[in-house]
């Protein structure tokens, strides 16, 4: 289990830029195809842009056609942290770092093989770190 990440709102204010803080603070979203990797398809790991904690693969992203980068994996369960989500009339699955609890998105079951997982992710929520 990862030692959790605490700071205060002011601290993260500090860290982060206004969208990061609307996005990953207060779990809003981005707007889709707005994102700077909705069409990337560069190799590596996408880390928390809060953190750094590692997130996802590139080699487990797809084209969901959602408007928001997807994944079907994370790079390992425990990057992962999810909680029931009822806001906006609907029930959903919201996916957020395990180590800083920063919102990232949420989670559906219509995604490809092998996991047939769509973890739906704000580029806000993320940096890459390129396969060198």
């Amino acid at each position: 289990m990862q030692e959790k990440l605490k700071k205060t709102d002011d601290e993260w204010k500090k860290e982060l830029t206004p969208e990061q803080f609307k996005v990953m603070r207060c779990s809003s979203t981005e707007y889709p195809f707005t994102g700077k990797y909705t069409n990337t398809k560069t190799e590596g790991t996408y880390v928390c842009a809060a953190c750094a904690n590692p997130l996802f693969s590139s080699n487990s992203k797809y084209d969901s056609s959602s408007g928001w980068p997807s994944y079907f994996a994370p790079v390992s369960e425990s990057a992962i942290g999810t909680k029931e989500d009822n806001t906006m009339f609907m029930r959903r699955t919201e996916i957020h770092c395990a180590k800083c609890e920063s919102h990232l998105g949420h989670l559906f079951e219509d995604g490809p093989k092998p996991t047939g997982l769509r973890y739906c992710v704000n580029s806000v929520s993320m940096d890459l770190i390129e396969d060198k």
